[in-house]
This record gives C-alpha cells, sequence and structure tokens, in this order.
C-alpha cells in the first residue's frame, strides 16, 4: 500500500509553473524494482520525504506530476537496472523541470558504504537522492529509438543462441542414448530447426536497421572490416555500443564492458593475480569473446600482443580478455576517426611475425 501524497512545503512554489530556476534545488533518488519505485527527495532546510509509485506507465506519470508540485528543477538519479529502469529514464527525460542521471549500479554501491549498512529500497532510494544532492551530475542522454530496437534485437538474438546450444547439447546426449527414444530426437531436431529461423530472421531484421541508418550502417562497415568481426559479431557488438553516450572516454567504454583490469596488491602480503572488474555489461563482454578469440589467429598485431602476455607468464584467459580490451580500443579509435582497423596505429612499438 503506498504512502500518502505529501506536498512539499510552501518555499517551494515561489517560482511560477511555466518557468524553472536554472539550478537544481530538489534531489530525488529512486530505487527501481520490476513493479515498484521507490523515491526518496531532499531539498534545502526539509526533512526527506519518501513515496512509492507503480513501475508502468501510470506510475511514471504520477511520479512526474508529484515532482512537479516543488515548482523547483529536479535532479534525479537511478541505477541502470536494464529494462525496468529505462522506461522512467524516458518517461523522467521527456518531463519539463526534471534532469536525468542514469548510475553505474557499482559507483553507487561504493558511495553507499559510506552512508547506510541496511539495505532496502527505501534506503536505497535515500541514497541516490544524497548521491544526486552531493556528487558531480552527468545528464542522461537519450539515444535515438533505433539504437534501442537494435540492442534489444541483439539482445534476443543472444538468448535464443545460448537456447541453440543447450539444444544441442540435449540432442547429442540424446543421440548417444539407447534408452531415448526416437520419437525425442526427432522433436528436439524440429525445435533447434525453428530457433534457427528465428535467429536468422532476426539478424535479416537487425541487418536491415543498420542498413537504413547511416551512422549505425557506417559503424557496421567498420567493425566488418576488422579482423576476427563478421558480419554476426558486428551486429552483437554493435547493438551494445549504440546506447553509450557520444561524449564518452575509451576508459569509460572499458570500464561499461567490464573488462578493466583489478589489481588487489598491498604490502608484502597481498599479492593476487589481476583480474577483470566484471562491473560492466556482460553482452559487451561476450559479444567480444568470439572476436578475440579469432583476432588471435588471423591478426599479426594482436596475435603478437597476445603473445607477448603469455610470455610475461599471463594466464591465456588474462591475455584473451587484454585482447578484447584492446579490440574495444580499436573499435572506439575507428569509429571517432572513421578511418579502417590498422594494427600498426594499436600497437606501434610492437614486431610481428
Amino acid at each position: 500500500m503506498s504512502k500518502p501524497i505529501v506536498s512539499f512545503a510552501k518555499p517551494f512554489f515561489a517560482t511560477p509553473p511555466s518557468t524553472f530556476p536554472p539550478q537544481a534545488s530538489v534531489f530525488c533518488g529512486i530505487d527501481v524494482s520490476a513493479e515498484t519505485l521507490a523515491v526518496a527527495v531532499l531539498a534545502p532546510n526539509q526533512p526527506s520525504v519518501e513515496r512509492q509509485f507503480a513501475n508502468s506507465a501510470r506510475g511514471h506519470k504520477a511520479l512526474i506530476g508529484w515532482l512537479g508540485k516543488s515548482r523547483a528543477l529536479v535532479r534525479v538519479s537511478l541505477e541502470a537496472t536494464g529494462i525496468y529502469s529505462m522506461d522512467l529514464a524516458l518517461a523522467l527525460d521527456a518531463a519539463a523541470g526534471i534532469e536525468v542521471a542514469v548510475l553505474n549500479p557499482k559507483l553507487v554501491h561504493g558511495f553507499a558504504q559510506t552512508l547506510r549498512r541496511s539495505k532496502t529500497d527505501s534506503a536505497d532510494a535515500q541514497v541516490l537522492a544524497e548521491f544526486s544532492q552531493r556528487m558531480p551530475f552527468t545528464a542522461w542522454q537519450r539515444p535515438p529509438q533505433k539504437a534501442f530496437a537494435l540492442r534489444a534485437i541483439s539482445r534476443h538474438i543472444e538468448t535464443l543462441v545460448v537456447e541453440q546450444t543447450r539444444g544441442r547439447n540435449r540432442l547429442h546426449a540424446a543421440e548417444g542414448s539407447m534408452s531415448t527414444p526416437r520419437c525425442v530426437v526427432e522433436d528436439l531436431k524440429r525445435s533447434l530447426t525453428g530457433v534457427q529461423r528465428r535467429i536468422l530472421k532476426l539478424r535479416r531484421t537487425a541487418k536491415m536497421l543498420v542498413d537504413n541508418d547511416a551512422q549505425m550502417g557506417e559503424q557496421f562497415r567498420l567493425l566488418i572490416g576488422m579482423p576476427g568481426i563478421a558480419e554476426t559479431s558486428a551486429l552483437q557488438i554493435l547493438g551494445e555500443l549504440v546506447l553509450l553516450a557520444p561524449g564518452m572516454t575509451v576508459r569509460q567504454w572499458v570500464a561499461c564492458s567490464g573488462l578493466d583490469p583489478v589489481h588487489q596488491d598491498s604490502g608484502t602480503s597481498v599479492h593476487k593475480p589481476a583480474r577483470i572488474s566484471r562491473a560492466g555489461s556482460r553482452h559487451l563482454r561476450r559479444a567480444l569473446y568470439m572476436p578475440a578469440l579469432s583476432a588471435i589467429r588471423w591478426d599479426p598485431h594482436l596475435k603478437g600482443f597476445y603473445e607477448s602476455l603469455l610470455a610475461r607468464h599471463k594466464s591465456k584467459l588474462q591475455a584473451l580478455m587484454a585482447v578484447a580490451r584492446k579490440l574495444l580500443h580499436a573499435i572506439y579509435g575507428i569509429f571517432r576517426s572513421q578511418t579502417p582497423y590498422d594494427g600498426k596505429k594499436l600497437f606501434p612499438q610492437l614486431k610481428t611475425v
């Protein structure tokens, strides 16, 4: 049961409804779940106010109307939680008098450790409101609708490929057992055929979407010009990259992928092998995995880089993740320069065989 609507105190109604001050004076945090939105609001010289709304179009409209009662510019922070937060971010971005930041959950988690010990929806919303008030603000940039469509298609294809792999494993096990009835084997084969048809149809749809957009089309052509990246991988990679903000740096790209290295060294007692953070999109990491495997076979520069890491006693997996990170650097470079991939620019000092 939601709490009753609580109006802000009178000082916040000083600004006329048609205009908003240039700087935010009301700070809001929203903890997003599948069904509800836990909302906390901080304003100068006022106790924090908490409300709960449904995570639906109707709930988003009610939330925006409630925040609009302040007649002040409201700064809202929420965590990136995939489809559960995306519609809310779009609704808030379209509303007047509201500026939105969509934050990496890892960043918020680090900030939260300095404020609270309990973890509840209400506490999380309060942390996000504190983040809005205290931390530097970076406005969320609304991606084009075609970018949303491409990511949705590419991720659905990814899900179907996983389903296809499981189906093939089940079929292999069924065919290897004399106890399996023929009807089961035939049904598994029909199921795999249907999944394959769906994958091919979705890939054609994604390719048409890319071809009908000048920017995505050019980026796709640059991607398939790289070693190890064919059309299938290019669609998956592009589906993840198109929603990244245009002004991001290459280090931010790497952080969003979760391929950034984490070192654990302290004094003489703590010395653990470096690992990737995984504090980013698993979809992007998965999309880069097979291209990295292919690149160390077919690109002399990335192959030389991979072998140099093995010579420094890195594990094969560590070296492969470093190659995936280098591929992401290369993609960032060719997208910014609009020039084809050149391994010599990526590894100017590396000798190739």
